[in-house]
């Protein structure tokens, strides 16, 4: 990830518009708030799949932002996994560049 977009993440985090961790996102998503959800490189698969579930449900796009945790406390002072940022504008400038993950419902539901 670029500084470029460390930076946007700080403009959003001083303007009040990003919500960092799973608890924060997840709420953000189901009342409307979050335009997009952002995950890093070593998030686990379990949490992924959660916030994947969340997403899909309420038509929110998630991105990989090509990160580790690490990078992010040392960017923004927590360590966190999952973020959502709830400015549109902000949100189309974090996303640009950015990979959309997938998301496919049949890995939500089992056959049994």
């Amino acid at each position: 990830m670029s500084n470029n977009k460390m930076g946007l993440l700080t403009m959003c985090r001083k303007a009040g518009k990003l919500k960092l961790g799973m608890d924060m996102v997840k709420t953000s998503c189901k009342n409307g708030e979050a335009f997009a959800v952002f995950v890093v490189d070593d998030f686990s698969v379990k949490s992924l799949k959660e916030v994947k579930f969340t997403c899909n449900r309420e038509n929110v796009p998630i991105y990989n932002l090509g990160v580790t945790m690490d990078d992010i406390l040392y960017g923004l002072g927590k360590r966190v996994g999952v973020m959502a940022v709830t400015d549109s504008g902000f949100a189309k400038a974090c996303a640009k560049g950015l990979e959309q993950i997938e998301i496919d419902e049949n890995e939500f539901y089992s056959s049994i």
